[in-house]
């Protein structure tokens, strides 16, 4: 049985697909710090002209999405496998459920307020 609210409804391509978020969030990363450290005296017209540059904005985007699909991943195993029948009673299902909804608002308002961010200016 399939659950309704895993990422890609197989356990392989939930885990191919984390592990390429991984990389690209690294890869984000290791750029972005590589980046600072280039520019020493850095200031904020030097910052905002980088970073909204179309590459960079389309780069950060990638990132962005990387880390929610990152995230719902990795909560939604933490939820199947710790909020269970087994481990918490009969309510688990629900609480389960509930965890997972909170989860899944708060990250759409982390694309929603991203995209608002990286696109806005």
């Amino acid at each position: 049985m399939k659950s309704a609210t895993s990422f890609s409804r197989s356990g392989l391509s939930d885990w191919i697909a984390q592990r390429v978020s991984a990389v690209i969030l690294a890869v984000y990363t290791i750029w972005l710090f590589g980046w600072i450290i280039a520019h020493p005296g850095l200031d904020y017209e030097t910052w905002h002209s980088f970073m909204t540059t179309t590459p960079m904005r389309i780069f950060t985007l990638l990132a962005l999405l990387s880390f929610v699909g990152h995230a719902w991943i990795g909560m939604w195993t933490v939820t199947t496998d710790y909020l269970t029948s087994m481990q918490m009673g009969p309510k688990a299902d629900v609480l389960r459920l509930l965890v997972q909804m909170a989860m899944a608002i708060a990250l759409f308002v982390v694309i929603v307020w991203g995209i608002q961010i990286i696109w806005g200016s």
